[in-house]
């Protein structure tokens, strides 16, 4: 929990990852609703795939880029020097992003329906639970790529 605590207070001290992971899923969404009119049938088969591929990128990027910078500045070394076990590391960002992740899931989901009109013969509620189901699986594949990777490229 303190490991969720710290990635958490890093988080909101950083108002470019918040904005990243925040709003630009809301305006990419918005995009899309003028680029293709929110009433069309076209915005609602885009829309929907959209739903779970926008949080599932950006908490991809968002969180493999921070492990990785974790622990290419050394974070991560001077944290194994304490009693912090490997999976406690782990869990601790899991937790953090992952409820990151669903809020965020949440929110695009709520532009989307209630500002844009977004209408779906599911109920609003799968549609939902898969964009946050989406998002926690992009955030445990960021994870898990930062761990093989040398550089954010």
């Amino acid at each position: 929990m303190a490991t969720a605590l710290r990635v958490a207070q890093q988080l909101r001290r950083d108002p470019r990852t918040l904005a990243l992971i925040l709003v630009v899923p809301c305006l990419l969404m918005w995009l899309l609703s003028e680029i293709f009119g929110s009433s069309s049938k076209t915005f609602t088969q885009i829309a929907i795939p959209m739903l779970g591929m926008f949080p599932f990128i950006i908490m991809f990027l968002v969180t493999s880029i921070t492990m990785l910078r974790e622990r290419t500045s050394g974070t991560l070394e001077r944290l194994m020097t304490t009693p912090v076990h490997k999976l406690d590391l782990l869990l601790g960002y899991g937790l953090a992003f992952a409820l990151l992740a669903a809020v965020q899931a949440m929110l695009v989901s709520a532009v989307a329906y209630w500002l844009l009109g977004l209408e779906t013969r599911a109920p609003m509620g799968v549609v939902i639970l898969l964009a946050v189901a989406n998002a926690v699986c992009g955030m445990a594949l960021g994870l898990f790529v930062s761990a093989f990777a040398r550089t954010e490229f």
